[in-house]
């Protein structure tokens, strides 16, 4: 496994390291800041370097280096998950945006977590509320808990939440935040469609509550049965929160998991087939007389209920950059022509959905010594749909169950955004 945590400065300079195997030693940092640093080839190439037989895995945070070194053949994705870790620990407690003398100034608290987090080069616990409880800043004194609940506390499964927490009102919030990522050729085929999601959670439950969560999975509701339901959504793949008993979820499709207190991303899942686009947008681009004139009409229509309604729709229509000036004329909201985005820039503050709304315009082109083609790139949509899903997921239910039985109040929010919206014209 890992054989040596090193942190260098922009210069090269080791700041503090910790070795956990003798197969390595400080005279690599040598190597590194010759062949890595010195070469600048952070950012350009991949951010792993073999150099004598020693395998460098790293990345950066601000002007800083963390480095993992390992001679064996390790899983970079675990080695990258324990330095970006490693980064949210500290910035837990040095702050967000600790620089090289919030490091120097804490040498010991560092020293202590690295000793935690890491034992003989394997992971150990990286949970930060666990790690508060007996690594402070000295300023804080933990709390006075029996070592066996303490070790617990370590070592147990349930690393993410402590026992003993109590809330006046027992509550869940459910945010599903869906990313809609669209390209139409010029002919107005498809080119890539699908649908990012994630489930963020903000829980405030009592005790050590067990949750069971279900979405309108296809492979569930096949499973079910029930000839009444809606048919359900194909998710191709999605990743859990460390909560979630995979085993379970492999098993029968169930998520089930016991929450940590406070905000937390529940999972991620993406969707290909069957989108709802919310928006469906017709351009007409013409250029007239000898290149000099340009003819913009551009369509747009809301697809989704018209219970519903888009906020901060952003329409970006690409102009060439010998445009002189732009005369438009739009049904809805403002539009005008934007020399630094080489762009008409069309926002309409609250769009209704089934709502249609037109753009014209005429542009005026200064005319060029070399007849350069226009590359045409594409139009750009953003926008914001509260209460609306474009991959058709929805939330079933959430059943909490706990040993004094407590009523739950649980609310659901659906927003989808524009990732990459894009029209070619």
């Amino acid at each position: 496994m890992i054989s040596m945590i090193m942190v260098l400065n922009q210069k090269g300079d080791i700041m503090i390291s910790r070795q956990y195997r003798d197969d390595v030693s400080r005279a690599a940092a040598d190597s590194f800041r010759l062949q890595v640093i010195a070469a600048k080839e952070t950012g350009t190439q991949a951010p792993v370097k073999r150099i004598e037989n020693c395998s460098f895995l790293y990345t950066r945070h601000l002007h800083m280096y963390f480095v993992a070194l390992t001679r064996s053949n390790v899983n970079p994705a675990l080695v990258f998950e324990y330095l970006f870790q490693k980064i949210r620990i500290l910035q837990a407690y040095l702050g967000e945006d600790f620089d090289e003398n919030a490091m120097r100034n804490n040498m010991t608290l560092i020293y202590e977590l690295m000793d935690e987090t890491m034992d003989f080069g394997y992971p150990q616990n990286c949970a930060v509320d666990v790690l508060r409880l007996y690594i402070n800043l000295g300023n804080i004194r933990p709390q006075d808990e029996p070592d066996s609940k303490l070790t617990s506390q370590i070592t147990g499964a349930i690393d993410w939440r402590r026992e003993g927490i109590r809330h006046k009102k027992n509550e869940v919030y459910i945010d599903v935040l869906e990313s809609v990522n669209l390209l139409l050729s010029t002919t107005g085929n498809i080119l890539r469609n699908e649908v990012t999601g994630q489930v963020q959670m903000n829980t405030k439950l009592t005790g050590m509550p067990e949750c069971k969560f279900g979405l309108n999975d296809k492979l569930v509701i096949e499973r079910e049965s029930n000839q009444s339901r809606k048919p359900g959504i194909e998710i191709d793949d999605c990743t859990f929160h460390r909560c979630v008993r995979l085993g379970k979820f492999d098993a029968d499709r169930t998520i089930t998991f016991i929450p940590p207190d406070g905000e937390f991303e529940l999972m991620r899942y993406r969707v290909t087939d069957n989108i709802n686009l919310p928006f469906r947008i017709i351009p007409a681009v013409q250029e007239e007389h000898g290149q000099t004139k340009l003819s913009i009409n551009l369509k747009v229509h809301a697809k989704f209920s018209e219970k519903l309604f888009a906020t901060h729709v952003v329409i970006k229509m690409p102009v060439p950059k010998n445009t002189a000036k732009a005369k438009i004329k739009n049904s809805f909201g403002r539009a005008r022509y934007e020399p630094e985005q080489q762009a008409i820039v069309w926002r309409i503050k609250r769009f209704p959905g089934k709502y249609e709304c037109m753009m014209a315009a005429d542009v005026d082109l200064m005319p060029t010594v070399r007849n350069k083609t226009w590359s045409r790139p594409p139009i750009n949509v953003e926008f914001q749909v509260p209460m609306f899903t474009a991959s058709g997921v929805h939330v079933r239910f959430l059943r909490v169950f706990d040993k004094s039985g407590y009523h739950t109040n649980r609310w659901v929010r659906y927003i989808t955004k524009a990732g990459g919206y894009q029209i070619r014209i």
